[in-house]
């Protein structure tokens, strides 16, 4: 008997000893984010909240900013019920270049260009309608805003990816630095935006791009 109880118990710690004490479900978020993601170091003070607040969009770039915070038109209360529905995590990837097209149909890609993922909310739209379509300035977004975005980089040729992306509708937003190459006189900051939905763990390839002026 003892001879069968000591070799149940060897048996059990060799077990132990091949499967370890990993537990399921873990993963590496250095494989979910991918190599040009900057989302790991992101904060708030590095994101260019421009896109959300001061809203340098391309027709604005000729304008000066003496007297303009009196006429920024007003956000909508942010909607804390909205964005409490938002699924958090997901599995979804949404990848493409983005770049912008000269004179002569060539494509000049946004190297090393950071890219947003923007949930689709009242919030969100009305930013869309007003800054992006319109050119309208507005007030500065809420804070808490910052934390319902996904970030990425764009490489040296333009492509980017997002990756571990919840199922919904996004705002896909990037801008390009572009000058003499698009036939300005000068470097400009050219904001490009479209939409994207995401379903399940589809992989999403979806170009940003527009026409240089």
């Amino acid at each position: 008997m003892f001879k069968i109880v000591t070799i149940m118990q060897m048996t059990l710690m060799t077990m132990f000893l091949f499967t370890g004490c990993t537990q399921p479900g873990l993963y590496d978020r250095q494989t979910t984010t991918g190599q040009n993601s900057w989302t790991d170091q992101a904060s708030e003070d590095d994101v260019d909240m421009s896109d959300f607040n001061e809203n340098m969009t391309e027709s604005e770039m000729m304008m000066t900013e003496e007297g303009a915070t009196s006429n920024k038109i007003e956000r909508i209360k942010f909607p804390v019920s909205e964005y409490s529905h938002l699924p958090r995590t997901g599995k979804g990837t949404v990848n493409g270049s983005i770049y912008i097209r000269d004179l002569y149909g060539r494509k000049i890609p946004g190297a090393s260009a950071r890219l947003y993922l923007n949930p689709i909310t009242s919030y969100s739209q009305q930013w869309y309608e007003e800054s992006y379509v319109n050119g309208n300035k507005m007030q500065e977004a809420d804070p808490r805003l910052f934390n319902y975005l996904r970030f990425t980089a764009s490489d040296k040729n333009g492509k980017y990816s997002f990756y571990g992306v919840p199922s919904g509708n996004y705002y896909l937003i990037g801008t390009v630095k572009c000058g003499e190459e698009c036939g300005y006189d000068r470097l400009k900051n050219i904001r490009i935006a479209t939409t994207v939905l995401v379903i399940g763990n589809q992989v999403v390839n979806k170009d940003l791009t527009r026409a240089a002026e």
